[in-house]
Parts: C-alpha cells; sequence; structure tokens
C-alpha cells in the first residue's frame, strides 16, 4: 500500500497551483495582445500558417508597389504619346500646306521654320525621363538616347538625329506570382530606327525641300509621316492595352490581399468574449486552489508557537 506523505501532498499541490497560474498567466496575456499566438508553443501548427500568411501578405504588399509603380510609368508614356502624336500631326498639316504649288518661297521658309521647331521638340520628347530614367532607351536607361554636339554656331546639331538607333531591351516589372509584364516603350518602335518612316529622317527630307521650294518631295514624304502615326498609335493602343491588364492585376491582389489578412486573422487573433471567460474561469480555479491548498498543508511548528 503506497503511504502518502506530507511533502507529496505540498509537492503536488504547489505543482497544481503553478499549473493554474500558468494558465491564468498565458490567457491574460493573450487578452492584453488580442492575439491567441504570442509564441511557437502556443500552437506549432498555427504558427507554421501564420508565417506563410506573414510572407504571403509581405509579397503581396510588395506586387502591389509595383502595380502602382508601372501604372505610374504606363500613364507617363501614354501622355508623352499623345504628346508625339500632336507633334506629327501639326507636321502634316504643314506639310500639305508646303505642298501647294502656289506658296512663294518666303512662305516656304517660313513653313521651315516651323518643320525644324517640330523636329527640337520632337528630340526634346525622345528624351523624356521619368524618375530619372530616360523611358525611350530600353534597358540602358540611364543613358540619354538622343544626344548632340553642339556646332560652331553654339547650337545643337540635330543632323544625325535619323542614324540614332535606341536600345531595344525591355524592362520587366513582376506584377504577381510568375507574373512579369513589360512596361516600356523604346525610341525605335515610336520615331523609327532603321524604318523608311523613321520621322526624323522624314522631317530631314521635308524641311531641304522647303528650302528647295521641291513641293513634289514634299507630297512624298506625306505617306510617310501617316505610316509613322499610325505605328505610333499602335504603341499607344498597346499600352493602353497593358494598363487595363494592370488595373486587373491591382484589383486582383487587392482582393488576394483581404482573403490573406482574413485567415491570418483567424489563425492569430484571439476571440476576446472566449478569452474573457476563460480568465474569468481560471482565476475562480486558481483562487479555489489556494483555498483547499491552505487546508491541506500542515501547519508547522512555529505556527503552534505563534
Amino acid at each position: 500500500m503506497l503511504r502518502v506523505t506530507s511533502n507529496m501532498m505540498n509537492s503536488q499541490l504547489l505543482l497544481n497551483l503553478n499549473r493554474n497560474a500558468r494558465t491564468m498567466n498565458e490567457t491574460q496575456i493573450q487578452l492584453a495582445t488580442g492575439r491567441k499566438l504570442n509564441k511557437p508553443s502556443d500552437d506549432p501548427v498555427g504558427i507554421t500558417y501564420s508565417l506563410r500568411y506573414r510572407a504571403e501578405l509581405s509579397a503581396n504588399e510588395q506586387y502591389q508597389e509595383n502595380v502602382d509603380d508601372a501604372t505610374s510609368w504606363l500613364e507617363f508614356n501614354d501622355t508623352i504619346l499623345t504628346q508625339t502624336g500632336a507633334v506629327v500631326q501639326r507636321l502634316r498639316e504643314i506639310s500639305v500646306t508646303g505642298a501647294n504649288g502656289s506658296n512663294p518661297q518666303e512662305a516656304l521658309n517660313s513653313i521651315n521654320a516651323e518643320v525644324k521647331q517640330l523636329k527640337e521638340q520632337l528630340v526634346d520628347i525622345a528624351n523624356s525621363q521619368f524618375k530619372g530614367k530616360y523611358i525611350f532607351n530600353g534597358q540602358a536607361y540611364m543613358d540619354k538616347p538622343y544626344q548632340f554636339e553642339t556646332g560652331e554656331d553654339g547650337n545643337v546639331d540635330l543632323s544625325k538625329a535619323s542614324s540614332i538607333k535606341t536600345d531595344d531591351g525591355l524592362l520587366y516589372y513582376t506584377v504577381g506570382d510568375s507574373v512579369q509584364l513589360p512596361i516600356n516603350i523604346t525610341g525605335n518602335s515610336v520615331f523609327g530606327g532603321e524604318d523608311s518612316d523613321n520621322i526624323f529622317a522624314v522631317i530631314d527630307k521635308i524641311s531641304e525641300a522647303l528650302a528647295n521650294g521641291n513641293t513634289a518631295d514634299i507630297s512624298s514624304e506625306l505617306g510617310n509621316i501617316d505610316t509613322r502615326y499610325d505605328k505610333i498609335l499602335a504603341v499607344q493602343a498597346d499600352i493602353g492595352a497593358k494598363s487595363n491588364r494592370v488595373e486587373l492585376m491591382k484589383n486582383r491582389l487587392s482582393d488576394l490581399g483581404v482573403n490573406i489578412t482574413d485567415l491570418q486573422s483567424k489563425t492569430e487573433d484571439g476571440d476576446y468574449a472566449e478569452l474573457l471567460t476563460q480568465s474569468k474561469i481560471q482565476e475562480n480555479i486558481y483562487n479555489a486552489s489556494l483555498s483547499v491548498g491552505g487546508k491541506i498543508i500542515q501547519n508547522t511548528l512555529i505556527d503552534f508557537i505563534r
């Protein structure tokens, strides 16, 4: 027969008191933090899911930042293409006027002066920057694509603009899991590289024809202006399609973020009402343990002396 000693009773009592105090303390910590997961030992499986949700939320936030940046880049490109199209349209208008054989040379010279101004405007557009990056120079975006030397007269010599070829590399933005989208456009695709309708080459030919009063040569370049304008519109349409795709990705990422946050909340957050009830029950149990323990533990000789 097992003999139960006072020491055994005291040890068991202290063990139970400590366990009840620890349980009550853990519940009070959950009440204070509002979380049922405060350390890995609270729920090893739940911690695994919690860490996974946190990683997914972090990646989702980065994708959303990329989407916002891509949207800004595409909107800027669309604005620049609109400006480019307006210049090309103006070039066609004055070229049609210049092709009229009834114009005196003085009028053609005036038209030529505007043609040269339009060329300078296109060069300025071709060197557009977004956040310090040249948007028309592909992956070499830190290098100015259309850069020229200054002539002896102090003016910038744009005569070699038609011979410049920009970098054709594409810039990809990661806007989702395994989803990469090219968001840049190249100068070759907009202004023309080695194409016969290279807008700078067309301008040079029109300018020379105006200077020589050769209206036939001016008329022959109208078709090249039209094909180049159509190509600019095609590039702009592609930008619009990409903008729509990015907008869809933005909505998807937003919905995904809400879903992951909800799953994380269910895994980590505690039920306040339930925790409050548990805390009260555990407090009563602990107090009862103390009361019973006071009756179980025998008085010492000192207690009798008192």
